[in-house]
């Protein structure tokens, strides 16, 4: 028995491996077929199988009309083994390209994402661009359909780098391929650049529009990528429209993006409203005091306003995958065109010497009168016999051999033809065929010139409407911490060692998002950045916690630490503008043990004046110093610094907050929010250093003057202009006087030094007392119309002639007896850097 089990457990044992070896096989097998039959397109042709059916199916049913999606889907399953659902879904695909097909019903849109209508509701037919470019049954090679009974084409003659117009998707086994649209005219253009032997470098071209940073395309291989944005239009204080959007998104997701930002507070804004018909068209309405600037790059960086694509050009060549750039796949398109033209006009001279040997065999046959010679043969034989003897002295004058095919061809000439033969006529075709046959022979020599005007008159015939729609741009990096809404508030415990925007019980220290990072530092030196979070540990009793800006060298850290170890205290400055989070960095390099001193942050680099008590114990002569941090460079943060004392420092005061030592910096305003910054969000008001300020000017007849803190902020509604003050430079007002009834002019420079309050210069409380115009120019000139009777008269007026600069609580001099309308400036603006009027 023992045997017999044996023997059948050898008996299995093969048959165990020859069920790996077929899963083996025949997983190759289906991994071969999806790459080579369903998912990755020819490179000869530019079609996945199903597409290239879909196309052979509508020429063979082709008659000038549409026909029903239905019908055409039916047809394909003759070619195509697959259900009906994959293949209307390429075909409608196909037709949403806009370039193979006509398409009459609603054939979905790929802006919105809505859906084409049942198969049975929608018509397509070729388009003549199809027709013109894509089919030739005389250079197209066949074989059977899958049941055997048809015949489908192994690849269609195009003659176009249509891949790259339409562009592809698809996921096989193990690979995948993207290649993206390209522009139609900028296609042709480089397949003429191509024959010329320049090269080339396209890039792509979406249906949707929008904007496209290609700076890393790398030619559609793998590792390219290219970023796409929605083109976003300012319309006013509140309100952003959406007028095209990037490729490979549709307005409901797009809108379902910005309501999802929303809720996670990336951004804020009032309500997203979806115009679009014939246009795209997404208004974003923002709340009040919301930067429509600020709020446009958190779009950017928080919503599918911007995308990222990373091509894989990937083709069959071969029955092989291969990865190319698209210039080299245009380059492979344009030698297979130029090889299907030679094609073409090679068979078109086999076709008229054909035309040209039986035209000259029936005028020889004719002429001669050979056909009377074989009214006395007896036999079929004899006939053919005869005339191919009578034939032969005239052999030399034809371009080939008479074959017996030819010879039958003239017997079969009815007798009506030779009766009612014309000579010349029949010199007339042949000398039509020799001319047509030279300029075929003379295409054939000059390929490349014949090549460039083909391509040349498809674009005349099909170019129209097809310029570039996706503009191409460099985009800025946006830092969406710069942009995000303060959507939190970080707390500190620091007592138990917490921070996060969860202690809302503890103490605040100042407004965040939750993409924020928080730079910590402890008295023994040590520091970190950390990512915020509702609650994380930092270490009990932190010296200074703050919301960190990765890059930003303007926050400079003023410090004075003991090193333990060797006794001696040191000062140094430094920035924090790139470091790993959650790591923790000592105060300087080699320096294990420390005690922090004293400890600033500034924000603009400010350097404090310290007053230094030494220990009354220590030896030094001199306990009791001044240090100005102004003096001290700012190095490196693994810097030691300079040694300040080797003696032990009993106490330190701060003696004078310090200004700023970084130079001047550009400070921005934005008339929305009526906020300053240094981001470069709205007008430039230009470099600004520690004495600088701020000059704004208010429509009810007011100035203040502030500083450049970014903290500052203006009454937006109530702004007249903001620029940056030039205590020489005098303002010119034009107003009302309510209880005079008379029109002023007054120039006065700022006397004032008190910041952040408004001064009213009107000389008057009275209720109809108001301002007309006011500016900083040194010579301006207004236009305005006066009371003349009943009537208005428009006038002019220097107003640097009419009033002297005076004190600011001045009258002014007289402009009119009357109130003045409608003034407005004219003339050239000096000084436009300094001036940034907001109405």
């Amino acid at each position: 028995m023992s045997e017999e089990i044996e023997q059948e457990v050898q008996e299995k044992k093969p048959q165990r491996n020859q069920l790996g070896e077929m899963y083996k096989d025949y997983f190759l097998d289906y991994a071969s077929y999806v790459i080579l039959e369903r998912a990755v397109p020819a490179v000869e042709d530019g079609f996945k199988p199903v597409q290239r059916r879909i196309l052979h199916a509508m020429h063979s049913m082709d008659d000038g009309r549409f026909h029903k999606v239905a019908n055409i889907i039916g047809q394909t399953m003759q070619y195509h083994p697959h259900g009906d659902a994959a293949i209307g879904d390429a075909l409608v695909n196909l037709g949403q390209k806009d370039l193979l097909i006509d398409c009459q019903g609603n054939w979905g849109d790929v802006r919105t994402g809505d859906r084409a209508a049942a198969p049975r509701y929608i018509e397509a037919r070729l388009s003549k661009f199809a027709k013109t470019v894509v089919f030739n049954p005389k250079t197209t090679n066949y074989q059977l359909a899958y049941d055997g009974r048809k015949k489908e084409p192994i690849h269609l003659p195009v003659k176009f780098p249509l891949l790259l117009a339409q562009g592809v998707e698809g996921i096989a086994v193990g690979l995948s391929t993207k290649i993206l649209p390209h522009n139609f005219v900028e296609l042709i253009k480089g397949s003429i650049a191509i024959l010329r032997g320049k090269k080339t470098q396209i890039l792509p071209d979406f249906p949707t529009g929008g904007m496209m940073d290609a700076s890393n395309y790398n030619g559609g291989k793998r590792g390219g990528k290219i970023r796409l944005r929605a083109e976003i239009e300012i319309v006013d204080r509140k309100t952003l429209a959406i007028r095209q959007i990037p490729y490979g998104c549709t307005t409901s997701s797009l809108i379902d993006s910005i309501i999802k930002a929303n809720n996670k507070h990336k951004i804020k804004i009032k309500k997203v409203v979806d115009n679009t018909a014939k246009d795209v068209e997404i208004l974003v309405e923002l709340p009040t005091n919301s930067s429509p600037e600020i709020t446009m790059d958190a779009l950017y960086a928080f919503t599918d306003c911007e995308l990222s694509i990373s091509p894989n050009a990937c083709v069959i060549q071969g029955d092989k995958p291969i990865f190319v750039t698209v210039d080299e796949l245009l380059e492979i398109a344009t030698g297979q065109t130029k090889d299907l033209l030679e094609w073409e006009l090679k068979i078109r001279e086999q076709e008229l010497l054909d035309k040209w040997h039986l035209a000259s065999l029936e005028k020889i046959f004719i002429e001669n009168r050979i056909y009377q010679l074989i009214e006395d043969c007896e036999s079929w034989e004899e006939v053919l016999e005869t005339i191919d003897k009578a034939m032969q002295p005239f052999a030399k004058q034809l371009w080939r051999p008479i074959t017996q095919e030819d010879i039958i061809r003239l017997t079969e000439i009815k007798i009506k033809r030779i009766s009612k033969y014309n000579k010349f006529q029949a010199d007339e075709y042949l000398k039509k065929l020799e001319d047509e046959l030279a300029d075929v022979r003379h295409d054939l020599a000059n390929l490349v010139d014949y090549a460039i005007a083909y391509f040349k008159r498809l674009l005349k015939d099909f170019g129209k409407e097809k310029e570039r729609k996706t503009k191409i741009m460099t985009f800025d990096t946006i830092d969406a911490v710069e942009v995000v809404v303060n959507n939190a508030k970080l707390y500190v415990n620091r007592k138990e060692g917490f921070m996060g925007y969860g202690l809302k019980k503890d103490e605040f220290v100042e407004e965040c998002s939750d993409l924020d990072d928080v730079i910590v530092f402890h008295k023994d030196g040590t520091y970190s950045v950390v990512k915020i979070a509702e609650k994380v540990f930092i270490g009990k009793n932190p010296l200074h916690l703050a919301i960190w800006r990765k890059g930003d060298e303007r926050m400079i850290y003023n410090v004075v630490y003991a090193d333990l170890d060797k006794g001696a205290n040191y000062v140094k400055r430094f920035a924090v503008t790139a470091i790993t989070r959650d790591r923790k960095y000592p105060i300087a390099n080699k320096v294990e043990k420390a005690k922090v001193l004293h400890f600033s942050a500034n924000p603009n680099g400010e350097a404090e004046l310290l007053h230094v008590q030494l220990s009354q114990a220590c030896k030094a002569k001199k306990k009791d110093f001044e240090y100005d941090f102004a003096e001290l460079a700012v190095k490196g943060r693994s810097a030691r610094g300079n040694l300040l004392s080797k003696y032990p420092i009993r106490k330190i005061q701060v003696k004078r907050q310090g200004e700023s030592t970084l130079g001047a910096l550009q400070i921005w305003f934005e008339p929305e929010t009526g906020r300053l910054n240094s981001s470069g969000y709205g007008q430039l008001l230009g470099d600004f250093e520690e004495e600088d300020r701020i000059l704004a000017l208010y429509q009810d007849g007011s100035y203040e003057m502030t500083n450049y803190e970014l903290s500052n902020r203006f009454e937006a509604e109530e702004l007249l202009m903001v620029q940056k003050w030039n205590a020489e430079q005098p303002i010119t007002a034009v107003y009302f006087d309510g209880e005079r009834k008379t029109t002023y002019v007054k120039r006065f420079l700022i006397e004032t030094s008190t910041l952040n309050s408004r001064f009213e210069y009107l000389p008057n409380n009275h209720r109809s007392t108001k301002l007309l115009w006011a500016g900083t120019q040194s010579t301006p000139k207004i236009a305005f119309e006066q009371r003349e009777g009943r009537s208005y008269t428009a006038n002019e007026a220097q107003l640097a002639e009419i009033a002297d600069v005076t004190g600011w609580k001045a009258l002014g001099s007289k402009l009119h007896d009357d109130k003045i309308r409608n003034v407005k400036e004219i003339g050239p603006k000096e000084n436009e850097e300094n001036q940034k009027a907001l109405f």
